[in-house]
């Protein structure tokens, strides 16, 4: 589903040049649940805007879905970002003046479906995720744990092939974190792949698998479990 070789990300100015990726292989398949960790200022939100097409990268490979992606103009990039990925938030990145149904059907609007199928993915993705009768409210008349389940399902109405999750917890408390957790999890048992970046130990246990990005390199701690102690130390002191 992913698959990065040696992909790099320069950043540049007229006096500094500072390298946010180095060399960053790293791969998951389809339908797995990966857990993407390290400090802050490791590489990973980097990696995650480059994984979800919302940024070039500066040397390597990118294949998304078998897909090369590094010579797709902006306008095939946003169109097969728009057909395959998904995007969770921590800060939900709902549009407080619009109730639930609207803030679904606005990603969906963009991709020219009539108002019956919008609809019905809609009423779909919110009664998946336990809100279906609360279409008509509006993000301020929702809990954290709420607005959070609102944003995955406005992610779920485009049936996504990928699901990026940057922190999708990182706002809310332990019990309310928890149960967005399960739903996650339930999402990638149905058959979605899940790249979920965290600072949470526990969260990242739950994942199939684990990767841990440190000066933009990664690292599989299923392949090297000797620094899974040395990443935990990391995500407990970040």
């Amino acid at each position: 589903m992913l698959d990065m070789r040696q992909v790099t990300k320069v950043y540049r100015t007229e006096l500094v040049e500072t390298h946010a990726l180095r060399s960053l292989d790293l791969h998951v398949r389809e339908g797995e649940f990966v857990a993407v960790t390290g400090p802050s200022g490791s590489g990973k939100t980097t990696f995650l805007n480059i994984a979800g097409l919302l940024e070039s990268f500066t040397g390597g490979e990118y294949h998304l879905d078998g897909e090369d992606v590094s010579g797709l103009s902006d306008d095939a990039r946003s169109k097969l970002r728009n057909q395959k990925i998904g995007f969770i938030f921590q800060s939900f990145n709902l549009i407080p003046d619009l109730n639930l149904f609207d803030n679904v059907d606005v990603p969906l609007r963009y991709r020219g479906m009539n108002a019956a199928e919008r609809k019905k993915r809609i009423e779909d993705a919110l009664g998946r995720v336990g809100l279906g009768s609360r279409m008509k409210h509006f993000p301020a008349e929702l809990s954290g744990g709420q607005q959070q389940r609102a944003a995955i399902a406005r992610a779920l109405a485009g049936t996504p092939r990928l699901l990026l999750a940057d922190e999708p917890t990182g706002n809310l408390d332990s019990q309310m974190a928890r149960g967005v957790l399960e739903l996650l999890e339930e999402i990638n048992a149905a058959g979605t792949t899940i790249v979920m970046v965290t600072h949470d130990p526990e969260l990242a246990a739950r994942a199939q698998r684990n990767v841990h990005i440190v000066d933009g390199m990664a690292t599989d701690l299923s392949v090297e479990p000797s620094l899974i102690r040395v990443a935990a130390a990391s995500l407990a002191e970040s």
